[in-house]
């Protein structure tokens, strides 16, 4: 069984093409989304999903999330007394959709096809893969976040022969592509993107601004406080989002706003305002009007994305039949607003934005694994960044330039060769420094490797190497040197700070094989023990008395091991928790 996961900055989901038509697989909550999170608990053990993000408020320091944005690179991240680097917390990730992949679909689990943002770089993409290994996935396919939608979304959706334009907004990353599609062809034309633009930056623009309008220094706030303003942020988007229909296929409740605060440990609501309470209690009315402000740069920058993306695909905006977004944050009603300013046309909102890009990394899976209604399928993808060589004009030039051997938004898998000379009399090395990037000079850009290879010695210009570059259709660039000496160098380009020969491999995975996790099953108790705990700090008199007391008979029913008490306290938790949330949520009418 091959199956499709979305390794998202905010959620994560796995999908398989069975019978037919996509399925997207539930978690031990029964919940198609996992949270991307990971908590380090007090005795050592391991959270990880929903469980894990309802302690990110009262833990943020034993607490992960949106390590997804530090992939690629040797970012640590401290929970507790351990740490961790990005990879190996999105290996506790798949290893937990893979687990729960494999005990819903009741067979083993072949081989994972993971989506990526169309702009991840090489180093990013190996660390992906490398996550896999860690959590012992096999993964021989990478596809493109908005190449998979566009796969689900063309499936799904009857336009015939198109061109669409889709915008990836997630909550860590964007990702613009233009797409043709063709009969059973989906070709996509061109991408852009941004690794740092997503919808955790409105979530700190807005907590920002709420800090400068009271002169409060946001990075100086206590770790909790800065957490509860982001939770405040994050609602307060929402709300504002569903406010108005911010896309033809996206209805929600009605709301004015919202306000969210933290006072003397309890929540306090008003409309429309967010509140904090240090010294003294701060307000500040969040409007939609606000928002768009507060927005306004980041949307600038998605407007940078869209064009770079129009121009590569020499598709102007009028002969796109539609625009589509995806992606946990597809819903914010500022960005419908303004593409629609900017487009000239109102945006489609896709049916089901969160799960879009898992069902089409499904889809990609059931095109692998040879299903005979997908059989016919083509789908190909380009190249998001120029790749080169850096080279000189002659043996003076201190600032080499980079000589573009793939140009970015070349069609997947390809090749292309080229020649490079030798500069010195006497010059017995040719350095060739791999670089991907779109700036003239090659320290514009990221150095992705080297290669050194012998030439004999020669009069300048006499000697030579043949490169070749070949990109994949997973996004991994080989490069291949051959000078006329005969020296011969290749390499798969790789992070130094992710590549491990197989013992350090077989080390690492023993090492997070070590890691202790919650009990199976137990992982709901702990969802309502944080849920509890937090709703504590949230809620003043009766209700607050009745959060403590479903803390405590929870916890003495873990601790005393009873079946029976604890599956009695499981359900008045579940019933009764969700309850006092949606009372507290009514205050502010949604």
């Amino acid at each position: 069984m091959i199956i499709g996961i979305d390794l998202g900055t905010t959620n994560s989901l796995a999908c398989v093409y069975r019978n037919g038509h996509t399925e997207l697989i539930p978690n031990s909550l029964g919940e198609y989304m996992t949270k991307s999170a990971v908590s380090v608990l007090e005795d050592g053990r391991i959270l990880i999903g929903s469980a894990a993000k309802e302690r990110l408020l009262l833990y943020p320091r034993q607490t992960a999330v949106s390590f997804k944005r530090f992939m690629g690179t040797d970012q640590e991240i401290v929970l507790g007394d351990r740490v961790f680097l990005p990879h190996e917390l999105s290996a506790l990730i798949l290893r937990q959709l893979y687990e729960d992949a494999r005990a819903y679909l009741g067979q083993e689990i072949e081989e994972a096809v993971i989506s990526v943002p169309a702009y991840f770089d090489d180093n990013q993409r190996n660390a992906t893969k490398l996550a896999a290994q860690l959590a012992g996935i096999p993964v021989k396919r990478l596809i493109n976040e908005p190449s998979a939608a566009a796969l689900c979304y063309n499936l799904g959706v009857t336009y015939g022969d198109s061109r669409l334009l889709i915008l990836d907004f997630g909550g860590g990353t964007l990702d613009v592509s233009v797409v043709e599609c063709f009969e059973n062809i989906i070709e996509i034309i061109a991408i852009a993107g941004d690794n740092r633009l997503g919808g955790d930056d409105i979530d700190r623009a807005i907590a920002e601004y709420f800090c400068r309008v009271h002169s409060l220094n946001y990075e100086a706030l206590p770790a909790r406080q800065q957490e509860a303003l982001l939770y405040q942020a994050e609602a307060a988007k929402k709300v504002l989002s569903q406010a108005e229909d911010p896309g033809r296929h996206f209805s929600g409740p009605q709301a004015d706003g919202i306000s969210l605060g933290q006072e003397a440990g309890t929540w306090k609501y008003r409309e429309p305002r967010l509140c904090l309470t240090l010294e003294r209690t701060y307000e500040t009315e969040l409007s939609k009007e606000l928002l768009r402000e507060i927005c306004q740069p980041y949307l600038e920058r998605i407007k940078s994305v869209i064009a770079r993306a129009v121009r590569d695909s020499h598709v102007t905006p009028d002969k796109l039949d539609d625009v589509v977004l995806v992606g946990g944050s597809a819903r914010l009603a500022v960005l419908g607003d303004y593409l629609e300013e900017l487009m000239g046309r109102r945006p489609v909102v896709a049916a089901d934005p969160d799960c879009i890009v898992a069902e089409g990394a499904g889809i990609c899976a059931g095109i692998k694994s040879r299903r005979e209604e997908l059989r016919d399928m083509v789908m190909t993808d380009v190249c998001p960044f120029s790749l080169g060589i850096a080279v000189c004009n002659d043996a003076r030039d201190q600032n080499p330039h980079m000589a573009t051997m793939i140009a970015r938004s070349s069609m997947l898998p390809v090749s292309r060769s080229e020649t490079f000379y030798t500069l010195s009399e006497g010059q017995t090395h040719i350095r060739l420094g791999i670089y991907q990037g779109e700036g003239y000079y090659a320290s514009e850009n990221r150095q992705l490797g080297e290669l050194m290879v012998r030439v004999p010695a020669g009069p300048a210009g006499k000697h030579s190497v043949f490169v070749t570059f070949a990109y994949d259709i997973n996004g991994i660039l080989h490069v291949d040197a051959e000078s006329s000496g005969g020296d011969r160098r290749e390499t798969i380009i790789m992070n130094p700070h992710v590549q491990f020969s197989e013992e350090e491999l077989q080390e690492k995975v023993e090492e997070l094989k070590k890691l202790r996790f919650v009990a199976e099953g137990s992982e709901e108790d702990h969802l309502l023990m944080a849920k509890a705990e937090r709703l504590y700090e949230e809620l003043l008199g009766g209700e607050r008395e009745e959060a403590a007391w479903i803390l405590e008979a929870y916890r003495q029913a873990v601790g005393e091991g009873s079946t029976i008490e604890l599956k009695k306290i499981r359900n008045y938790a579940r019933k009764r928790l969700n309850e006092l949330e949606r009372a507290r949520d009514n205050i502010f009418g949604y």
